[in-house]
């Protein structure tokens, strides 16, 4: 679970209070969507591209209109499920689907004390990857690295991040690589259990 609820038994709180506060808790478009502009504060990523929804998982692309009209371009598939049951479950982030820009280290999931090193796998030209690590808690990263150069076919790369002051339960995860026509134009989360500061 990434975001926007910490725990499982704060999708049921704010199932039980219902009265439609925060109704885009039921939108899997709009969930991924927020999570992209919002949470992560990708620059530029401001529509839905593509959408697969099931009964209890969904697949949202959210991306960007490319310069001259020529559409629009898909800069991550985010990969949301559903909390609970009944019509007023929400939906939650738990990932994003990947293909040519993958985040493989951390494995998702795991505890990594800080520094952590963070790495996958990118085709492409001329990259710069992005990394940081954020957590709801917190409005900026609790951690960054800028900027890895990166191409080629299907090409590993890894840098090492530090994280301070994590305060929630896992964190985010988030690596873009852009510049070409916009600042962001992919995108990649996974998530890391923090080691508290001793």
């Amino acid at each position: 679970m990434l975001w926007p609820f910490r725990d499982a038994a704060q999708a049921r709180d704010w199932q039980a209070a219902g009265g439609g506060h925060q109704p885009w808790h039921l939108d899997a478009g709009l969930t991924a969507l927020d999570f992209a502009r919002g949470y992560l504060a990708l620059s530029g990523i401001d529509r839905v591209t593509t959408r697969q929804i099931g009964t209890t998982d969904a697949h949202v692309g959210v991306g960007f209109a490319r310069p001259e009209g020529y559409g629009d371009a898909t800069a991550g598939v985010v990969h949301l499920v559903r909390l609970g049951a009944g019509s007023d479950a929400p939906w939650e982030v738990v990932g994003t689907r990947d293909a040519d820009f993958s985040l493989l280290t951390p494995r998702y999931g795991t505890r990594h004390a800080s520094p952590v090193t963070v790495g996958g796998r990118i085709t492409g030209v001329d990259e710069n990857i992005h990394v940081q690590v954020r957590q709801p808690s917190s409005a900026r990263p609790i951690g960054e690295s800028c900027c890895l150069p990166a191409g080629g076919t299907n090409q590993g790369w890894s840098t090492r991040v530090t994280y301070r002051d994590a305060q929630d339960p896992v964190l985010t995860v988030v690596a873009w690589t852009g510049g070409h026509l916009v600042a962001v134009e992919r995108f990649t989360v996974t998530a890391l259990l923090p080691v508290p500061a001793s």
